[in-house]
C-alpha cells in the first residue's frame, strides 16, 4: 500500500506550507513510506485529487485545499483528520495500516483486547460456578437461621459502640472536606484560566488560518481562470490565423 501526500509546492499560504510540513514531518517520524504528488506544477494530480475527494468531504466552494491523504486510490482524509487522528494515538487505522508492535496504537488495541477477553473470562467463570451441595438440600439454610439468632443476641449491645464510631468517622470526614475545599476551588479557577486562554488562543488561529486559505483559494481560482483565458486566447489566434488564409 502506497500512502500518497498531495501538496502544493508554491504555495504563497504559510498555514498550508505549515499543515503539508507537519503531515510529512510526521509519516517520515513514523517511518511509513509515501509518496509526495504537487498539484502546482502538475495539473494531472491537482484534477485527479480534485476529483477524488468525496463531495461530502469538500469545502462549500467545492475545490479541496491541500494537504490530502489518500492510500492508493482510497481517501483518507484532509489536515484535520490526520491532525485528530495523531491526537488520539491513531494515525495507523486513519491510514489504513496496521501499526507496528511497540506502538503506542499498537498497545492500545492489545489492550482493548485484553479487556475484551478478561470480560468474557468472567462471564465463562460466572456460568461455571456450581451450587454447593449443602445448600442443594437444605443444611446451609438451617446453619444460616442459627447464626443470624446469634447474632441478634449479641447485636443490641454493639449498636451504641457502632452508632458512636460512625459519628466520630462523620465528623472526621466533614473536617477533612474542609480542609480540601480551598485547595479544589484554586485549582478549579486555574483551569478555568487556563481553558478560556486557550480557546481565545485557538480562536484567533482560526481566524488566521481562514484568512490564509481564503487567500489561497482565491488564488487558485485565479490561475484556473488564466488558464481558461490563455486558452481561449490561443483558439482565437488559430481562429483568425485560419480566416487569414
Amino acid at each position: 500500500m502506497v500512502i500518497k501526500v498531495f501538496l502544493a509546492s508554491s504555495s504563497g499560504s504559510t498555514a498550508i506550507k505549515k499543515k503539508q510540513q507537519d503531515v510529512v514531518g510526521f509519516l517520515e517520524a513514523l517511518k511509513v513510506d509515501y509518496t509526495q504528488l504537487d498539484i502546482a506544477c502538475n495539473e494531472e494530480n491537482r484534477m485527479w485529487m480534485r476529483q477524488n475527494v468525496p463531495e461530502e468531504k469538500k469545502p462549500a466552494n467545492g475545490i479541496p485545499l491541500p494537504p490530502q491523504i489518500f492510500n492508493e486510490e482510497g481517501y483518507c482524509g484532509d489536515y484535520d483528520t490526520f491532525f485528530d487522528a495523531k491526537e488520539d494515538n491513531s494515525v495507523y487505522a486513519f491510514l489504513g495500516l496496521p501499526p507496528p508492535p511497540g506502538s503506542k496504537e499498537a498497545e492500545q488495541a492489545d489492550k482493548a483486547h485484553i479487556v475484551e477477553n478478561g470480560n468474557h473470562a468472567d462471564e465463562n467463570l460466572d456460568d461455571s460456578i456450581e451450587v454447593p451441595e449443602e445448600e442443594r438440600n437444605g443444611d446451609a439454610h438451617v446453619e444460616e437461621e442459627q447464626a443470624e439468632e446469634a447474632d441478634e443476641e449479641g447485636g443490641e449491645g454493639g449498636e451504641e459502640e457502632e452508632a458512636e464510631e460512625e459519628a466520630a468517622d462523620g465528623e472526621a470526614a466533614d473536617e477533612e472536606t474542609a480542609g480540601d475545599e480551598a485547595p479544589a476551588e484554586a485549582e478549579e479557577e486555574a483551569v478555568e484560566e487556563t481553558d478560556e486562554a486557550q480557546a481565545e488562543e485557538e480562536e484567533q488561529e482560526e481566524e488566521d488560518l481562514q484568512s490564509e486559505e481564503e487567500e489561497e483559494l482565491r488564488q487558485l481560482e485565479e490561475e484556473d481562470e488564466a488558464e481558461v483565458q490563455e486558452e481561449e486566447e490561443e483558439d482565437l489566434e488559430e481562429t483568425q490565423e485560419e480566416e487569414a488564409e
